[in-house]
């Protein structure tokens, strides 16, 4: 490694870590040369790397400092935006993104979109009047829908505002995202019931949110790349107000299974409703029917049967998203999307 990049990489880490804070000085050169056993020919190259980066300012006769270009510059507080509280994946994202958040020296600031458009219309423009915020991680109100929302966060855009996705993105807006691999994900899931000899795999997805198209997406890969065939008579498509009631799908959610001897479901909520009415119709599972799902939350855990899932990160997902969007705050240009790829956990219901 050159000389010169071990000081930028030391630097980084310790703006990203919040030792070094947006609008703080610096180590001198006498100092970084020191320390690190380096030219001052040395040290001056490496803090013109990240000055031309942007991400350190130079003032004449001052000294460098960590660059702050946030609107509000000067806040350290982080507006945390989900579409739900009792869910059973947001209490431990929140939790990540608040301690990682606190350890970098944030608050947090705490809302709820209720998955309504006008709800998070309402949050969004409160957070462009007070502009006072130094970034913002929300996850996205029905994101496989067209969105009246967007014109808000392009604003907050050209404020200068960081706006980090998490769980899904609106792929109109050229904003990072922290989520999990939906597709790869689910191609694993639907791969296990293939390599169990299942052929006919009915899929039950959200119709309303990106991460049930990227599900869907992976169900197909499988299918057709193992030589099964997609059946649209075996697709079941649930909005959210649906998947509140699947009891009240019953008999459209019975006809799609037909067939099957296998359904790979949206998440943890629906596969234990699915088998709560497999069970009802005396349809046992996994003898009569596999059922695989995604999160791997308590849900899959504790039901009867326990059900085969893949791991939503949860409190690591939010880890990541908080040290993403502060990697946002001092380095505009900073690359912050990341996917999580897990693997498929086996349990009774295959």
């Amino acid at each position: 490694m050159a000389k010169y990049q071990r000081i930028i990489d030391w630097l980084t880490e310790n703006i990203t870590n919040g030792n070094l804070k947006p609008g703080s000085k610096i180590p001198s050169e006498n100092e970084l040369c020191e320390k690190f056993d380096i030219s001052r020919q040395t040290a001056r190259h490496a803090i013109g790397k990240l000055v031309e980066k942007g991400i350190l300012t130079s003032i004449r006769g001052s000294g460098t400092y960590v660059a702050d270009e946030r609107a509000g510059a000067g806040s350290n507080r982080v507006a945390v935006i989900t579409t739900y509280v009792d869910s059973y994946i947001f209490p431990k994202t929140i939790q990540g993104i608040e301690n990682k958040l606190s350890d970098l020296g944030y608050t947090t600031q705490i809302s709820f979109t209720g998955n309504t458009v006008d709800k998070e219309q309402m949050i969004l423009e409160e957070i462009i009047s007070r502009n006072d915020i130094a970034g913002i991680i929300i996850e996205p109100t029905k994101s496989a829908l067209p969105n009246p929302n967007l014109r808000l966060y392009k604003k907050l855009e050209k404020m200068g505002v960081p706006v980090l996705f998490i769980n899904s993105y609106y792929p109109e807006l050229n904003m990072p995202h922290v989520s999990l691999d939906d597709k790869k994900c689910a191609y694993k899931a639907v791969k296990q019931l293939i390599d169990r000899n299942h052929t006919n795999i009915a899929c039950i997805m959200k119709l309303d949110d990106g991460q049930g198209r990227g599900r869907y997406a992976g169900y197909v890969k499988a299918m057709r790349e193992n030589g099964n065939d997609v059946d649209e008579n075996h697709i079941i498509w649930l909005d959210s107000v649906d998947a509140r009631n699947i009891e009240g799908c019953k008999d459209r959610i019975l006809g799609r299974l037909k067939d099957c001897t296998a359904v790979f479901a949206y998440n943890d909520q629906v596969a234990s409703e699915i088998i709560n009415i497999l069970n009802k119709e005396k349809i046992r599972v996994p003898q009569d029917i596999a059922v695989i799902s995604m999160d791997d939350s308590d849900l899959a855990q504790m039901n009867s049967p326990t059900i085969s899932s893949v791991p939503h990160p949860k409190e690591r997902l939010g880890e990541k998203a908080a040290e993403n969007l502060v990697h946002m705050i001092h380095h505009a240009g900073f690359k912050a999307t990341y996917e999580f790829d897990e693997d498929l956990i086996v349990r009774d219901s295959i």
